[in-house]
């Protein structure tokens, strides 16, 4: 077997760092900038005031709940948890679901009734696409890695065996969901549907990938990210059945 390039790393004042940090960063700034892109022109519903507050909500609910998901998908650091391994354990479906339910209680706080996640679909799937290209580059060094096999698209992450590349798997789908918003962007659709479908779609690919990961049992042999999935699954259920029901 060829050795692996993975984990790529560059060199700097003498110390070796992962091309993660800068691919993370790379995805906040482009996702906002795609956001503010898209805001010109549109007539928004929401005041630029109210924006920020939902924007912060956003924030911190992420910034959270990335945190609690992610120590929960290795249950056994519950022992010793400390403040180091809550900071540094993060999740995207974590914040996802952390910033929705921040965007609600903002929106509840300032009596915002207006769907308001449209406008982010776009911006976050950007932005998660470029951040798991930082991810796939960490090789086995984050644990987004899958199980062995020896299904042809097996790659060697930096442990010498073949598994699956979750993170190339994932880049796929979001350039899928990518294409997919961008043909039904001027299909008459319910304001917040668009976001609502976002969000059962991802979270649904996340269910079903976790089950070609080295994934750890949170409860009814299903992890914290089974778990998180089947949150979402219920929250949106009516918009599920709606578009279950819908002829087209």
């Amino acid at each position: 077997m060829q050795p692996s390039p993975f984990p790529f790393q560059f060199e700097l004042f003498g110390e070796r760092f992962h091309y993660h940090y800068i691919f993370e960063t790379l995805a906040f700034i482009i996702g906002i900038r795609v956001y503010c892109y898209l805001k010109k022109g549109i007539s928004d519903p929401i005041s630029d005031d109210n924006r920020l507050w939902i924007m912060l909500g956003a924030m911190l609910g992420a910034l959270v709940g990335s945190r609690i998901v992610a120590v929960l998908e290795t249950p056994e650091v519950l022992n010793h948890l400390t403040l180091s391994i809550l900071y540094q354990s993060k999740t995207i479906v974590g914040g996802l679901l952390g910033g929705l339910i921040g965007v609600e209680l903002i929106k509840k706080a300032i009596k915002v009734n207006v769907a308001s996640g449209d406008i982010y679909v776009v911006p976050i799937i950007v932005a998660l696409f470029i951040g798991r290209i930082g991810c796939f580059s960490m090789g086995i060094d984050e644990p987004t890695y899958g199980i062995p096999t020896s299904f042809f698209t097996g790659m060697n992450l930096g442990d010498g065996i073949k598994r699956h590349p979750i993170m190339l798997y994932e880049m796929v789908f979001l350039i899928s969901l990518l294409l997919m918003f961008s043909r039904i962007r001027t299909r008459n659709m319910l304001n917040g549907d668009r976001f609502k479908l976002f969000m059962v779609l991802y979270f649904l690919f996340r269910f079903l990938i976790e089950f070609i990961k080295p994934y750890q049992n949170l409860f009814l042999h299903l992890s914290s990210i089974h778990w998180s999935a089947i949150f979402i699954f219920l929250y949106y259920y009516k918009f599920i059945f709606r578009i279950i029901k819908s002829p087209s």
